[in-house]
């Protein structure tokens, strides 16, 4: 099993530039992606691949695989896939609540392809058994996409529904997840720069200029 995570950290996550500067988004997509890595190398997976374009800088103590890419993203992965035989767990890399027991569960399984759904129809981690039989269809509702690409390659299908794994780090709202149920450095890093606020509907960061 080898996992390949998509990374991006050159003016990464904009969606988040009401709570956090530019430096400080590049800062934290870095830290979230060494949280995937740990959970992955904790679960057993030691050949761990990240795809990024090349002026993206991956930490070379990661002792990860750098594989640099001018492609899209399903451009880029479906080039990968083309030249693996062997099965790949793809993981994006803004999930730092995932733990290895999670990613334990889902190479454990005996489905063709595994995929974690997203928040708003999106896609986090697909497991592939056979990537010459399969490719990804990003962007969109890429969960309906993966999975009826799996439909039309007779692949068995299991929807692993995880709270941690469909919790992706996209808006400010997202970085109370963090604070509740993270862990490492990436928890560390929001609760140095954020209070939470608790109310009777459910909690939530205090950014600069709320009530």
């Amino acid at each position: 099993m080898k996992a390949l995570i998509p990374y991006k950290k050159k003016n990464a996550k904009s969606r988040l530039s009401p709570a956090l500067t530019l430096e400080e988004r590049e800062e934290f997509v870095e830290l979230m992606l060494r949280e995937v890595v740990s959970s992955l190398k904790e679960a057993g997976i030691r050949e761990i691949d990240v795809l990024t374009t090349p002026d993206n800088g991956v930490p070379g103590d990661l002792n990860v695989n750098v594989v640099p890419s001018e492609y899209d993203l399903n451009e880029a992965i479906n080039a990968y896939l083309e030249q693996e035989s062997r099965p790949i767990f793809i993981i994006m890399a803004d999930l730092p609540l995932v733990r290895a027991k999670h990613i334990e569960d889902i190479v454990s399984r005996t489905e063709d392809v595994v995929i974690v759904p997203g928040k708003g129809g999106g896609t986090n981690v697909i497991c592939i058994k056979d990537p010459s039989n399969y490719h990804v269809k990003y962007y969109g509702p890429s969960f309906l996409n993966h999975c009826n690409i799996a439909k039309d390659r007779n692949c068995t299908v299991h929807i692993y529904d995880s709270f941690m794994l469909s919790t992706d780090i996209d808006e400010p709202h997202d970085l109370v997840e963090i604070m509740l149920h993270g862990h490492g450095n990436s928890q560390k890093y929001v609760t140095e720069r954020f209070d939470m606020k608790t109310g009777k509907a459910r909690a939530r960061i205090n950014v600069s200029g709320d009530a």
